[in-house]
């Protein structure tokens, strides 16, 4: 097990502020400095009905079927992953180039296998993101990061329609 397998509570103050500052530059039209390591997630509000939109990193791309896979980390509670599970066919902006696709949570398993890539990947970042959110997904065992993912992790896949 892990040392810490919820996470803690959403961003504030300035650590929310950095988190928000790729959505700016999408806004500014300045997404492609970003490259494809986040990508710009418009959603619908499951309670206004109102177009939304957040900027999350990808996690891994896989290019054959072209799926990109982001983790909600700040858990299932966080508003637009709850808005993805109402309405799933949502569009999304990677670089300049937009397009529809379908959200889908992945079972634990292959949302472990998923951050396996991605720490193997991006370890500094890995480590980064284990310290901001209190959960340890640098270290941690499979079995762990299954736990992880089952209990406050989510891993959404997004595919094209």
């Amino acid at each position: 097990m892990t040392e810490k397998t919820l996470v803690t509570q959403p961003p504030s103050g300035w650590l929310r502020l950095a988190l928000r500052l790729p959505l700016v530059l999408y806004r500014l039209r300045l997404g492609w400095l970003l490259g494809e390591r986040f990508l710009r997630l418009y959603h619908v509000g499951r309670k206004t009905g109102q177009v939304r939109e957040t900027v999350v990193e990808v996690v891994h791309h896989d290019q054959l079927g072209n799926i990109y896979y982001i983790v909600s980390g700040w858990g299932y509670k966080a508003q637009w992953y709850q808005n993805l599970m109402a309405m799933p066919d949502v569009v999304i902006q990677v670089s300049s180039r937009r397009w529809e696709v379908t959200a889908e949570t992945l079972p634990p398993e292959l949302g472990a296998d998923i951050l396996i890539k991605y720490r193997t990947q991006h370890p500094r970042a890995a480590g980064e993101l284990s310290r901001v959110m209190g959960i340890n997904i640098a270290r941690t065992s499979p079995t762990g990061l299954i736990d992880i993912v089952r209990e406050s992790l989510p891993v959404i896949a997004l595919r094209p329609r």
